[in-house]
């Protein structure tokens, strides 16, 4: 009895439209170098935030010091990513070309 029904996946024409559109516009060499380069994960970032800068909680409590606190450790850190650029030579490489194998 249960073999003799059909199944049916139906799937709106309109997101069928925009998954199309957005397959073309992402198939393109430059938009795959650029997806290839993209950061992956946020949560790396909060990794260091927590482990390595050792900030696992707010000093102040109002809605606007927390903002002002967040961006002190936001520069930071950015500072950070800068000055481990500098070192190591990778100032002014924007993209990583990915080797062929």
């Amino acid at each position: 009895m249960l073999e003799d029904r059909v199944r049916r996946l139906n799937v709106s024409q309109y997101f069928a439209k925009q998954h199309q559109t957005m397959k073309e516009k992402t198939s393109t060499e430059e938009k795959i170098l650029l997806r290839i380069n993209r950061s992956i994960q946020a949560e790396g970032v909060f990794a260091v935030v927590k482990e390595d800068m050792n900030f696992r909680r707010f000093m102040l409590q109002s809605k606007a010091n927390v903002t002002a606190e967040w961006n002190l450790v936001s520069m930071a850190y950015n500072i950070m990513k800068l000055h481990h650029k500098i070192q190591t030579g990778r100032l002014g490489n924007h993209l990583i070309i990915p080797k062929t194998a």
